[in-house]
């Protein structure tokens, strides 16, 4: 069965490094080279994927310039801007930002990119491959407005639309937990509620109910 992700990964000097390192047996389980007339998987995403990606507040995106040099950005705004439009495309409104237009002039030349989309409080990441395609509003205002944010601060530039290839979803080793501020709340939820709770009957066990104050002497 063939792994899409694995298939464009397992460049030649990849294997060779695997040989060297003691992993191509392995991968070669993996990825399809013991059965590459298989069945394709991770090439389409599916529901697990489509809840992930919508999930996020952000992701990381790497594209690679003309002249050979990678760059990688960060791409946030609120939950969701990320869009599943179908099992092979992605689209998010590009918010104006600080107008250096890096990845935007790589994908003019060379359109493949590599997203990584983190889930740090529960050590899980999404790797994708795919092809980037930048569409200006004068070129489509309606797709543009689509992608944008409600209630969003932010000027949408263009929109982004990227034709999945493939994903790979990726260990979960040395992810060191990080939480956002939405997600300790929901954490520290239950946590105030017990404190809550505590004080609230600290205080009818110091002061009960119906109890008369005792007298300093007898009749």
């Amino acid at each position: 069965m063939l792994h899409r992700w694995l298939e464009i990964a397992s460049t030649p000097s990849v294997k060779v490094a695997r040989e060297r390192y003691g992993s191509a047996a392995q991968y070669a389980r993996l990825d399809g080279t013991l059965d590459g007339a298989g069945p394709v998987r991770n090439d389409r995403l599916g529901a697990a994927e489509t809840s992930f990606i919508e999930g996020r507040d952000g992701f990381y995106l790497a594209s690679v310039s003309e002249t050979g040099w990678p760059y990688v950005q960060y791409r946030g705004g609120p939950a969701g801007f990320l869009r599943v439009l179908d099992d092979h495309t992605l689209g998010f409104a590009d918010f104006r930002g600080n107008r250096q237009y890096v990845t935007t002039g790589n994908v003019a030349e060379n359109d493949r990119v590599s997203l990584f989309l983190m889930d740090y409080a529960h050590q899980r990441r999404l790797k994708i491959f795919g092809h980037l395609r930048m569409i200006d509003v004068s070129a489509d205002p309606g797709l543009v407005s689509a992608l944008a944010v409600p209630d969003y601060a932010a000027r949408s530039e263009r929109a982004a639309l990227i034709r999945v290839q493939a994903f790979d979803w990726n260990c979960p080793q040395h992810i060191t937990p990080r939480f956002t501020l939405e997600e300790l709340d929901q954490v520290l939820t239950p946590v105030r509620e017990e404190i809550k709770s505590l004080r609230a009957e600290n205080q009818r066990l110091r002061h009960p109910l119906g109890r008369e104050p005792e007298t300093a002497g007898h009749e």
